[in-house]
């Protein structure tokens, strides 16, 4: 990506005042700035209110699917298991950014503390590894369903499920932890303004004044790994998915089989497209506008919380007839 002018030009007048020293000659800056969506600051208060609308319909949903789930027995399956840890991390992955995000486009707050930059870093990343690794785990569970149903109960027991989520959980962290410490490791000498409304591992890398190798690369491994091994697990369920289904007997056992995975499949696709098209834009999109990078990278964090609680409450049976009589009951 190009350089913008907002970390180069000195004397170029930002929408944050800032003196010299800020900017140009410091190491280790206590505070960042975040811009926000640089282009479009006259339009953020407009902008905030689509997002914060995606954001209240992502705490409500993610909290729904997690209040039905517990309070329905017949839900106490490992499918459900998974999608509650599907709507945690939607959660806390959707909090790790918003409230900052609309901080900056309401009160113009936009310092951040280094350590909470970091913070925020470590929390996007992890939640989103974790993410992919729980679609894999959802993959593992219709695949047994479906290719061998009589023996699911037993291949996929509660202690089996737990290994399968501490896994998940204990992959995401691990695998982001090394981003915080090589990025405290760079001195900062250049700028400490970040054009962006959160903190992204590679913006905030290219902020350093050092050799920054090492970050990039293993950005870029922690990238290709974790999604390359998730999508082709994935794909390899879906295949054995797709044959078993295709093996059934009449067309109506077999639309009602694909209909189990319609959910799952949704979701798959509106996690992995949005962050394939981040990573390609930002990789191979010189020539587009930041602010159009921008909107899209926070699109990547804000549509699969919004939407995963939607597909699943509308999409799954269960889900959908527990809500309606929920809301019956409360209506009589």
């Amino acid at each position: 990506m190009q350089e913008t002018p907002f970390s180069l030009r000195v004397g170029h007048r930002l929408p944050y005042s800032m003196s010299d020293s800020n900017t140009t000659n410091f190491t280790n800056p206590s505070t960042f700035i975040l811009l926000g969506i640089p282009g479009l600051q006259m339009a953020q208060v407009w902008i905030s209110i689509p997002f914060c609308t995606m954001y209240a319909i992502a705490i409500l949903g993610n909290f729904t699917i997690l209040f039905i789930v517990k309070r329905e027995t017949s839900l106490h399956e490992p499918m459900y298991y998974f999608l509650c840890m599907l709507a945690v991390t939607d959660l806390l992955l959707s909090t790790s950014t918003l409230p900052k995000m609309l901080s900056i486009f309401w009160f113009n707050s936009r310092e951040i503390d280094f350590s909470a930059c970091l913070t925020q870093m470590y929390f996007i990343h992890c939640f989103s590894v974790m993410e992919s690794g729980i679609f894999v785990a959802m993959a593992l569970d219709r695949y047994v369903a479906i290719c061998d149903p009589l023996r699911h109960s037993t291949i996929l027991t509660n202690p089996v499920v737990a290994k399968i989520s501490l896994a998940v959980v204990l992959r995401g962290a691990m695998l982001v932890l090394p981003y915080p410490f090589l990025v405290r490791k760079w001195p900062y000498c250049r700028t400490n303004i970040i054009p962006r409304t959160y903190c992204e591992h590679i913006a905030v890398v290219k902020l350093a004044c050092a050799d920054i190798r090492i970050s990039s690369y293993y950005g870029l491994f922690v990238a290709f790994f974790v999604t390359g091994l998730d999508v082709f697990f994935i794909t390899v369920s879906y295949i054995q998915i797709l044959r078993a289904i295709f093996s059934l007997s009449t067309k109506d056992t077999r639309l009602k089989t694909f209909g189990t995975c319609s959910s799952h499949l949704c979701s798959i696709l509106i996690f992995y497209i949005p962050s394939l098209f981040s990573f390609l834009m930002h990789r191979f999109g010189q020539n587009l506008a930041l602010h159009f990078h921008i909107l899209i990278a926070n699109m990547y964090l804000l549509v699969p919380p919004m939407l995963n609680p939607i597909i699943y409450g509308v999409r799954t049976k269960q889900i959908w007839n527990r809500l309606l009589r929920l809301f019956t009951h409360r209506g009589t």
